[in-house]
């Protein structure tokens, strides 16, 4: 094995090689893939387990090459190998979701979004691990930086599995903090787009009400690349038409971050004020406890009630932390339910009103507490990033620099359907945010 579980591997430039490549490169970059793959998974396990992946994607090589022969006329994403994370449906793989369930429980047909990659021209790579059901426990993926500790989850292969230089581009979803705070613990760069900007059919549901598919890269490129083939109405990305201003949300909201982790977001809130990024602090969100309890009663109870069926038939095969949260669920008054649903436009529209007082594009903070903890048993508190999941507003983690040696993400977050715009600014913040930390 190599010294590194880490290896560059960005999109962008990616991309623009296999467009122009014949037949032997796009299989020697399936071959790399794959030796990577071999070299890394008895540590990192980003990938669930499948026979045959090597003839599998020799069909894909073939009969996207016989598709598309022409260079000028290859898609968007032509030969990349994409992860899809285990609750995501892919033609002639079974979905587990990381459980022990049967995959017969979990059949449905081809999820929209892969379907949508295969138009781009990209090629499955395999299915990535999960947290059981994208909730708990974990799945056994250890973070490529350091495999005592945690990548994060639950899309916990998909942000592994990149970072480690297996596959350039992964599918997540995020349903708390499940691509945004993995990016952030595994150096990379994840995107939540608005909710119900990528289609959910062919998803196993989480909660319905918030479940957002996501996109990992180790590039904001190369993210932006692969949005234009999955986000709905994609109209690139809008660069700022004026000098970037952000604004930083003081409170309880920023308290809940660990000493460690404040003190990583502050040195780059200082990296920005030292740039042309104007840097504007104002207090929001300081009622973060209800918000996060309002959202938790909102996944139990749509979790229960999309598990409800099987569980009745397969319950003995579920974690007792499945378990108890259906039933912990039957408890849950039909009043906090309907708050819970409700909150998600008004605090959607707090956002926006936040951004318009302070004359902000883009809020800043901390994709998680802090880095990376130091178990497998847990994939971090996704607190940082409920509640702009319950608002279904689109965030990006951008890499942030290091502290101790593991990765830190800025969380950036914009207004309800301007993905495009946030995207836009992401890309000015980008190369500043990224420095080490002591």
């Amino acid at each position: 094995m190599s010294d590194s579980l880490v290896r560059p591997l960005p999109l962008a430039p990616l991309v623009a090689r296999l467009r122009a490549a014949d037949e032997v490169a796009v299989r020697a970059l399936v071959d790399d893939l794959l030796a990577r793959a071999e070299e890394v998974e008895p540590v990192v396990r980003a990938l669930v387990p499948e026979e045959g992946r090597r003839e599998r994607l020799d069909q894909e090589i073939a009969a996207l090459l016989a598709r598309w022969p022409d260079p000028s006329e290859r898609p968007a994403l032509f030969g990349v190998p994409v992860g899809v994370k285990d609750i995501i449906a892919v033609d002639g793989l079974a979905t587990h979701a990381g459980s022990a369930v049967p995959a017969e429980a979990f059949a449905m047909p081809e999820a929209s979004v892969v379907a949508h990659l295969r138009e781009a021209g990209a090629l499955v790579f395999g299915k990535t691990v999960t947290a059981e059901f994208a909730s708990m426990p974990p799945g056994g993926t250890a973070n490529p930086h350091n495999p005592r500790h945690t990548p994060g989850g639950s899309s916990s292969g998909s942000a592994a599995g990149v970072a480690a230089g297996t596959f350039p581009l992964s599918l997540g979803t995020q349903t708390g903090g499940s691509v945004n705070r993995p990016a952030a613990f595994c150096g990379i760069v994840g995107f939540k787009p608005s909710y119900g900007r990528i289609p959910t059919d062919g998803v196993l549901p989480h909660a319905i009400s918030v479940d957002t598919l996501g996109l990992f890269a180790q590039d904001l490129e190369g993210v932006a690349l692969a949005a234009s083939a999955v986000v709905e109405e994609w109209r690139g990305a809008v660069p700022p038409s004026a000098s970037v201003a952000v604004v930083v949300p003081d409170g309880a909201y920023l308290e809940m971050t660990s000493e460690e982790g404040r003190r990583a977001f502050e040195d780059t809130v200082a990296c920005l004020e030292q740039s042309e990024v104007r840097v504007v602090r104002a207090s929001f969100l300081d009622d973060v406890e209800e918000v996060l309890a309002r959202h938790q009663v909102l996944m139990d109870a749509e979790f229960a009630a999309e598990h409800r069926d099987r569980f009745a038939r397969w319950g003995a095969l579920y974690s007792g932390a499945a378990a108890g949260r259906i039933d912990a669920a039957a408890t849950i008054p039909d009043a906090e339910l309907e708050a819970g649903l409700a909150g998600r436009e008004e605090l959607r529209g707090r956002v926006a009103a936040f951004l318009d007082a302070t004359g902000a594009d883009v809020l800043i903070c901390p994709s998680a507490v802090g880095p990376a903890p130091a178990s497998l048993q847990t994939t971090g508190d996704p607190r940082m990033n409920a509640p702009w999941t319950h608002a279904g507003v689109p965030t990006v983690s951008l890499p942030a620099g290091t502290v101790g040696g593991l990765p830190v993400g800025l969380q950036v977050v914009g207004r309800f359907g301007a993905d495009e715009e946030l995207i836009g600014v992401a890309g000015i913040l980008e190369g500043l945010a990224s420095s080490d930390r002591t």
